[in-house]
């Protein structure tokens, strides 16, 4: 589940290539749960942790970056190129290199491509996905709503994507739409600090597949090939923003065409497969809009000093090969 917190961090924003060079020590929240199939796999790995979200500390110094919470942690050593996982319980870590963490990545991408061919034309909800010509519309609102947050005073945005069939209404052609609610506070330089080091090890490992460094997220881009495009120029927006992002939400929803909900609406076939879809069913009018996933990131605290500790495999810890 690492990974799928990973990935939870480059959907909530603002990601900026520069240079590492600052210390800092905070403390967050972070959440990111899928829906379907996807959600249950990933919520059965997680526990109690893809349900609440997981609190942990999170502290930069020098090349190296620390994520810990009561369970699990990982370092990440720019240097050396390699990520240190950590068995809190079990005091344990093992080390995994750059190398192997993007032929994993890779595999992923590929069995889940594979997995998406199959899927019969119902499931396809993105235009991309059936072959058809999409735009991607972009909608940035300021709510005027402010709030303080770690100690900082922040203000409400709302970044709107959407990804629909040229031509056409969104709910007439189907597509998918993005939402990402955030609050930006005044330019926060221990916060950007770490946004820079996660950027530059995504970009190390993953390239041009940055956005999208889980194996979950590996399936739900196979299945909706707009997102690739959508969450970059989500990105891109949000590093635009006038300050530094301490607070988001953000999910991503897909929309049915009309001519799928009519295909949704008729009455099942026959025998008894359409007797038992008839009575699961039964009352339930089918939905235009279904949601694929939420991930959520806040900020509680931010201490702009941090040790060689804070950034060390902990004491009394084995590697386990």
């Amino acid at each position: 589940m690492r990974n799928t917190y990973l990935a939870a961090g480059i959907i909530l924003g603002g990601l900026l290539v520069a240079t590492v060079h600052g210390d800092v020590r905070t403390r967050q929240r972070t959440q990111l749960t899928f829906e379907g199939m996807i959600g249950r796999i990933a919520n059965l790995a997680g526990g109690s942790a893809a349900a609440d979200g997981i609190i942990e500390t999170v502290a930069v110094k020098g090349s190296r970056k620390a994520d810990l919470n009561d369970r699990t942690g990982r370092i990440i050593d720019l240097v050396e190129e390699r990520v240190y996982e950590l068995d809190v319980r079990r005091k344990e870590y093992r080390v995994v290199t750059f190398a192997q963490l993007r032929e994993q990545w890779q595999k992923a991408k590929e069995d889940a491509e594979r997995a998406a061919k199959d899927r019969p034309a119902d499931e396809r909800d993105d235009p991309a996905d059936q072959g058809k010509e999409v735009e991607i519309l972009l909608d940035v609102k300021e709510t005027g709503a402010r709030k303080s947050i770690a100690g900082h005073n922040a203000s409400q945005v709302i970044l709107t994507v959407t990804a629909k069939e040229k031509g056409k209404d969104l709910e007439e052609g189907g597509g998918l739409v993005i939402t990402s609610d955030v609050w930006v506070a005044p330019r926060v330089a221990a916060l950007d600090e770490i946004t820079k080091f996660t950027t530059k090890f995504l970009q190390a490992v993953y390239g041009d597949d940055a956005v999208a460094s889980a194996q979950q997220m590996a399936t739900v881009m196979a299945m909706y090939p707009s997102l690739q495009e959508m969450m970059t120029k989500l990105e891109e927006k949000t590093r635009a923003l006038d300050g530094t992002v301490m607070t988001t939400v953000t999910k991503i929803e897909t929309i049915k065409s009309a001519e799928a909900m009519k295909r949704s609406s008729a009455p099942p076939t026959g025998g008894l497969g359409g007797a038992l879809a008839r009575r699961l069913g039964a009352g339930r009018a089918p939905e235009q809009r279904s949601l694929v996933l939420t991930s959520a990131g806040e900020t509680q605290s931010i201490d702009t000093s941090a040790s060689d500790a804070d950034v060390a495999i902990p004491a009394g810890f084995k590697e386990r090969k």
